[in-house]
């Protein structure tokens, strides 16, 4: 990974995600669906990303 791409993780996605995790853990119905949900669509985000860019 280059300089911005870490840049742009650590500004970023981290605190994005964190705080969606947080959010979703308030809800104390759906809590659990709501995380299995977001934890797909990160990994589906990141192998897009490594496949659109062949993993440079």
């Amino acid at each position: 990974m280059t300089a911005p791409s870490l840049i742009f993780w650590t500004i970023f996605v981290l605190p994005l995600v964190a705080f969606l995790i947080w959010l979703i853990r308030q809800d104390k119905r759906s809590g659990w669906i709501g995380l299995i949900v977001l934890a797909v669509t990160v990994i589906g985000g990141i192998v897009y990303m490594y496949l659109k860019t062949g993993g440079k």
